[in-house]
């Protein structure tokens, strides 16, 4: 199945969709909605590197689940489900694919319920914007659309109460969304609860005699302006989304590592059991025999070398605590460290920010050094099995030619 053309067509059909059922009260659910969460939704699932047919799936749940809107605003996901069902079948793609579209887009309704990671991707991509410093004017659209929709004015006070409540009992509902939008969304919660205390006080005020409560509420909105604005937790999420991104970089390595031993240690099995005892009858494949020998066995080495761990001393020293220059979060820094002497050295650690930073740069920065030499061995494991593996099948070509059998 041609997975690229018929997403192609999903989108100009969706599109087509908003056009043809243009309803001016949505405001927030329309074609600019659909896209943003399309494209969460692939952000979410190229991290998660899902297959051809899962991303599909994916994409083609992103874009259908808010197209029900536009008949049933308040079951809106059993609607969009029936239309993106009818528009698979429509174009014969099989009931698995309709199936985890169907459940993906059902799982958005509220409160959320995914049950697999198609339907945990799409329920993250949905509330993405919850988690995003724009959250408040994408509330204030949502918040129009309601009023229109439903016809009945909604006070600022009332929405933001419902707003508090609903970001505080949801949760994302996977690793990369909660590491990337929780302390955003945190900050919103923060921001949206520090408007309504001061809009509660103020209409308190309004019917109590004027007093200076307004200029403490400007000084507390200001430490909180303060607090809000500092980009500690920013650093943080950036700090563990890119370890562990090269944690995930570091196994794909070790498994494509794996694949190249595998296949070799079978090939260097069978031409021991097999050609090397035919050699004595065969003298033409002597050549061509040792050059897949010698290929296999070649890689193995190479895709060993990229794996073997290296282990430093195992110790740090005073010198190396005052001049920051040790990396306690690697344990081949401390393995050989008493209890005492590793926990003084993380205590100075932690109470020094400056310190603290350089700990994580350098954390960061011996992964990827460690990542950059195992993708080139890996590399060149690969390269000398694939122009290896050329060279041998050429070589019992020619042998074949020059000798007439094999």
């Amino acid at each position: 199945m041609n997975y690229k053309k018929l997403q192609e067509d999903v989108e100009k059909h969706v599109g087509d969709y908003f056009h043809t059922h243009n309803d001016p009260r949505l405001v927030y659910h329309n074609l600019g909605h659909t896209q943003e969460v399309v494209n969460a939704a692939q952000q979410i699932a190229n991290h998660y590197q899902l297959n051809e047919q899962d991303f599909f799936s994916v994409t083609v749940a992103a874009y259908f689940h808010d197209t029900g809107y536009f008949e049933d605003a308040l079951n809106h996901e059993a609607k969009g489900a029936e239309l993106a069902d009818h528009f698979l079948a429509k174009h014969q793609v099989n009931q698995e694919i309709r199936d985890h579209v169907k459940s993906a887009i059902l799982a958005t309704k509220i409160p959320q319920n995914p049950k697999n990671e198609i339907d945990k991707i799409i329920c993250d991509a949905d509330l993405f914007h919850l988690g995003l410093p724009d959250f408040r004017a994408k509330g204030k659209l949502m918040h129009k659309e309601n009023e229109l929709i439903y016809k009945k004015d909604i006070s600022k006070l009332d929405w933001r109460k419902k707003d508090i409540q609903f970001m505080e009992s949801h949760h994302y509902h996977t690793d990369y969304a909660n590491l990337l939008l929780s302390d955003q969304k945190q900050k919103n919660i923060d921001k949206l609860k520090s408007k309504l205390t001061s809009q509660e006080e103020i209409s308190t005020e309004l019917a109590e005699p004027v007093n200076f409560a307004p200029v403490i509420v400007k000084e507390k909105d200001k430490k909180k302006k303060d607090k809000d604005d500092r980009p500690d937790k920013g650093i943080e999420t950036m700090f563990r989304i890119t370890s562990a991104n090269n944690q995930r970089l570091s196994d794909m390595a070790d498994n494509k590592a794996h694949i190249l031993i595998t296949v070799n240690s079978i090939m260097l099995s069978l031409i021991v059991s097999l050609l090397l005892r035919r050699l004595e009858d065969h003298g033409n494949l002597i050549i061509p025999t040792f050059i897949l020998l010698i290929v296999s066995l070649t890689c193995v080495v190479v895709s060993i070398l990229s794996t073997r761990p290296s282990i430093p001393k195992g110790e740090f020293t005073q010198e190396d605590m005052d001049k920051k220059k040790v990396n306690l979060l690697f344990f081949g820094n401390f393995y050989k460290m008493s209890l005492p002497s590793y926990t003084d050295g993380m205590i100075k650690v932690m109470n020094d920010k400056d310190f603290l930073y350089g700990t994580l740069i350098t954390d960061v920065y011996s992964q990827g050094v460690v990542l950059g030499r195992k993708y080139k061995l890996i590399r060149l494991a690969y390269n000398i099995f694939m122009f290896g593996l050329i060279a041998a099948v050429f070589a019992f070509v020619i042998a074949y030619a020059a000798y007439g059998k094999l």
